[in-house]
């Protein structure tokens, strides 16, 4: 399968990046704004697999390209620019391409960050608001370390949680995130539920914040 990272310059993009190629044999794609600055990601991406053995050929793009090409494209970018992403490469998009959301809206003080959804109740339902009709949308990868991913040597152990009202959308992205290894899928409900899955998130790092030795801390629901 090939699986575009739109914005898989930045932290999320790079850790789901690195981990596909590692762990999988699934296509990777560097998506940006910059094709440049993708193709340079891309490239960095190789040399760190290859110093681990691992010999893979990771191409960048402009985030239209990518998305072009893509049969899962995950918009690893940040909530402020979700909406103008999906309108840029809409037009690439089909009922064929599963469009996957990890952003959480989050805003933060002299406590730490507390869970600041859009008007649409969550990201993941904004994104779904500005996809085309026909194009599944799913929530994914929201409470992840963006650290603790691109750190190959760690072992993941945690639980991630879908969210989606198409259910075979929802199945093509289980199968790819079980893919990478120590990663566990619980399915959460459909779209309405996205709100609860990301307000997980700024939870996650005010724990990391308070608590010494919890940088990359996850969740594992037992």
């Amino acid at each position: 399968m090939r699986i575009a990272l739109l914005g898989g310059t930045g932290d999320i993009g790079q850790g789901l990046a690195l981990r596909w190629a590692y762990d999988t044999n699934h296509e990777v794609l560097i998506g940006s704004r910059d094709p440049e600055k993708a193709r340079t990601a891309a490239e960095e991406y190789e040399t760190e697999l290859d110093s681990r053995g691992v010999d893979r050929t990771i191409k960048g793009f402009r985030n239209e390209m990518a998305a072009d090409r893509a049969d899962v494209a995950v918009l690893a970018v940040p909530p402020y620019h979700v909406g103008d992403t999906v309108d840029a490469v809409a037009d690439k998009l089909d009922e064929e391409t599963v469009l996957v959301s990890p952003a959480v809206g989050m805003k933060g003080d002299d406590d730490g960050l507390h869970y600041h959804p859009p008007s649409t109740g969550s990201v993941t339902e904004l994104v779904a608001s500005r996809a085309p009709d026909a194009v599944p949308v799913v929530g994914a990868f929201h409470n992840l370390s963006a650290d603790r991913l691109a750190n190959l040597d760690l072992e993941l152990e945690i639980d991630t949680l879908l969210v989606g009202d198409d259910d075979d959308a929802k199945e093509t992205v289980r199968l790819l995130a079980e893919g990478i290894d120590g990663l566990r899928v619980l399915d959460a409900g459909p779209l309405a539920n996205a709100a609860e899955v990301e307000s997980v998130t700024p939870l996650l790092i005010n724990v990391a914040r308070y608590n010494d030795g919890m940088h990359d801390v996850g969740v594992r629901f037992t």
